[in-house]
């Protein structure tokens, strides 16, 4: 075994080697605090054929055990991987991919699992740095290394891994990846954090990244690693010189169509064109054809952006693509906008839900509620093709996490809007940055609902082109853009300020000048969008006769006992009569909800009847319950009840209590007595008109021996 050990942002982080999984490529066991997590590579030893991408494979999991916990539901057991487990596998995929050798196709396996977690430090940033020295000390071909860090802003200072309990107050959270020139993937969130606090924080975490790199570096030099040889097959020149001859100038002319679908076709049809040319002379080489043709069409449009500033739909690198806006685009909906900029489009939906509506997350460290959520979906329909109809992909969870987290800082609190919310953002059309137009609408959508936000939030996603010597930054890219370009910069925020991040590089890096630039250039055109967010929709609307009427009132907590009765007697019969749901917190909020105005104010009366505190004098109008001798027990409000004594029921004699009243008799009485025990005593006759000539009889003084006086001692006999 092989350990080294190094102090990180105040905490021991421990890298070792050659304990555990021994039999896999390359394995890993990182330690920070008391949370541990094993990491093991792997790569098939041929390539896969017939495939043009590299089939990586990063899987991130946490299993209960790691935070002594037994998994809830049926089965006992983990099972599918969480939205959390997912989102991390692509945190750790993202900055891994880049590095690996061009046309290498082996399948490679990256398995990462959570073996103990102290609650505290965080086991999803280590993965990259796992995974990284895991790929480093194995003999797969990687040109590595990196490593990951979480950056927070705490009381205006940069804390690097800061822990579960300190992210409650972070101002700023990023998952920042970098080697040791700078970094190479972002992504987080904050409130409404400046330009200039976003690239400061990138910095800080930049230096703790050249920290743990030099102790990977440390750890990789006490073994003597040997790295499998690669090789790519270059085409030979007579092929390259016959594609040329048969293609011509046709690849700079498709280059320049505006329209997506035009140019995809114009291109289709060109490839197939070249590969009939040649298929006599070149037989077997169709897929090596398409690839070369690939490679000069991505080298001619990088190459006209850089040398004349004009991109394929004919805008200048900071032009924004005309926007349109539907708010209120479906009638029934709680809240709803069509928001369509280019050929991206986004249909997003608010749904307005109580607290049963809330999601609950079985977690490895410890079960939460999410009152917030916003999905997406991305339907093949959306791109003009056909596809597989299945479980979200983890695409759309990555997506959708990002659009929600750009929204979450401007949501008004939940005393002021009482709702949990879900946003469902429904790609209709997609040409670049649908996940930046799904927090565009998703902020309309917002507001169509009634949800008086701090502000509208807009994002908007950047390109790089760059040749070493040249470059261009590009203002909401097409998708050809990202995908021929060398980086997807994604920025959504307010006119404050940045709301959510996320950066990925197909470089090994970019300055942090290129980056400020970035960042300038994004707030520029994020200004653009909110102005038409503005116009179209400027403040929010009245909340929908379809949403579900939501009120609340604070009650004593030493009240909710009483509120909730005896196995839940009051409540559920409050629930029963008014058709309405009620949650209670412990600081005493009651949250009701209902489709019906006037029944929710029926329940919010029912509460308040049951948790306020009674006074003499104030009358009530009552059911009877229990017959006695000596009165008639009266519920005045649900599980509540107080005595009506015989003698309170006429003004005149009652002989038997039954001569006025019978059990489920409704009767208004009015409250004379609160003992020193809480106990009520009612009066009827109080509330009845005095006969006329009625003479009180004046009480009698007690003796001993009467009723309520000392009764003499009486001698017995045993």
């Amino acid at each position: 075994m092989i350990s080294k050990e190094k102090e990180i942002a105040g905490k021991l982080m421990r890298l070792e080697t050659g304990k555990v999984a021994r039999q896999s490529n390359g394995s890993i066991m990182v330690s920070y605090g008391d949370t541990v997590i094993l990491v093991a590579v792997n790569s098939e030893s041929e390539p896969r054929e017939d495939i043009d991408f590299f089939p990586l494979q990063v899987e991130y999991r946490e299993k209960h055990y790691a935070g002594g916990k037994i998994p809830g539901g049926f089965f006992k057991r983990e099972a599918r991987p969480s939205e959390h487990e997912v989102l991390t596998s692509r945190l750790t995929d993202r900055p891994l991919r880049p590095l690996f050798p061009k046309g290498f196709k082996n399948e490679t396996q990256i398995i990462i699992t959570v073996l103990q977690s102290d609650g505290e430090n965080m086991p999803d940033v280590l993965a990259g740095v796992g995974a990284s020295a895991a790929l480093m000390i194995s003999t797969i071909p990687w040109n590595g290394p990196i490593a990951s860090v979480r950056v927070g802003q705490l009381d205006g200072k940069f804390v690097i891994n800061p822990t579960r309990t300190e992210q409650e107050d972070c101002d700023l959270e990023f998952i920042v990846s970098g080697n040791e020139e700078t970094v190479v993937m972002v992504e987080g969130e904050a409130k409404e954090s400046s330009e200039a606090t976003v690239l400061e924080a990138l910095k800080t975490a930049h230096d703790t990244i050249r920290e743990i790199i030099a102790l990977q570096n440390e750890l990789v030099g006490e073994l003597n690693v040997i790295k499998n040889e690669f090789e790519i097959s270059e085409p030979s020149l007579e092929l390259l010189s016959s594609i040329d001859e048969a293609v011509g100038d046709q690849i700079d002319t498709i280059v320049a169509i505006g329209d997506k679908q035009e140019r995809s076709d114009a291109k289709n049809e060109m490839v197939a064109s070249t590969i009939e040319t040649l298929e006599e002379s070149y037989p077997e080489d169709g897929k090596e054809i398409k690839a070369i043709i690939d490679d000069r069409f991505k080298v001619a449009f990088r190459e006209q952006i850089l040398s004349k500033g004009k991109r394929s739909d004919g805008r200048s690198t900071t032009d924004i693509r005309e926007i349109t806006i539907d708010p209120n685009f479906l009638s029934r909906a709680h809240g709803s906008a069509l928001f369509t900029r280019g050929e991206t489009q986004a249909l997003v939906i608010t749904t307005l839900g109580s607290k049963r509506d809330e999601q609950i997350v079985d977690s490895m460290d410890e079960d939460y509620k999410k009152g917030y959520y916003l999905h997406y979906n991305f339907p093949p329909y959306c791109v003009g093709e056909t596809g597989r109809i299945g479980f979200t992909s983890r695409r759309e969870i990555g997506h959708g996490n990002l659009a929600q987290k750009a929204i979450k800082p401007v949501l008004p609190d939940y005393d002021d809007f009482p709702y949990t919310i879900r946003v469902v953002s429904e790609i209709m059309e997609s040409n670049g940055s649908s996940s930046m137009a799904s927090v565009c609408g998703g902020s309309l959508s917002l507001m169509s609902a009634g949800a008086i936000l701090k502000g509208h939030v807009a994002g908007i996603a950047m390109g790089l082109i760059t040749d070493g010597e040249r470059h261009a930054i590009l203002s909401d890219i097409l998708g050809m853009e990202d995908h021929l370009g060398d980086m997807d910069f994604k920025v959504a925020g307010t006119e404050k300020g940045i709301t959510a991040i996320q950066l990925d590089l197909k470089i090994a890096g970019i300055s942090f000048e290129l980056m400020e630039q970035a960042l300038e250039q994004a707030r520029e055109g994020r200004l653009h969008i909110l102005g038409k967010m503005n116009e179209a929709l400027p403040e929010a609307n009245e909340i929908s006769k379809f949403a579900p009427k939501i009120l609340s009132i604070q009650i004593n907590p030493e009240k909710i006992g009483g509120l909730i009765g005896p196995g839940g007697k009051n409540i559920k019969k409050i629930i029963e009569d008014t058709e309405c749901e009620i949650n209670v917190d412990d600081d005493g909020i009651v949250t009701i909800a209902g489709a019906n105005t006037d029944k929710c104010n029926d329940a919010i009366e029912l509460v308040k009847a049951i948790t306020f505190d009674p006074e003499v004098g104030m009358e009530f109008d009552a059911v009877v319950t229990r017959m006695m001798t000596f009165g008639a027990f009266v519920e005045f409000a649900p599980g509540r009840e107080g005595l009506v004594h015989i003698s309170e029921l006429e003004w005149h004699r009652v002989d038997k209590v039954e001569d006025v009243l019978k059990p489920g008799d409704d009767v208004r009485v009015k409250l004379i007595k609160i003992d020193d025990q809480g106990r009520l005593d009612f009066s009827r006759k109080a509330l009845l008109e005095k006969p006329e000539g009625y003479v009180e009889r004046p009480k009698r003084p007690r003796q001993n021996g009467g009723r309520g006086g000392k009764r003499p001692f009486k001698k017995r006999r045993f």
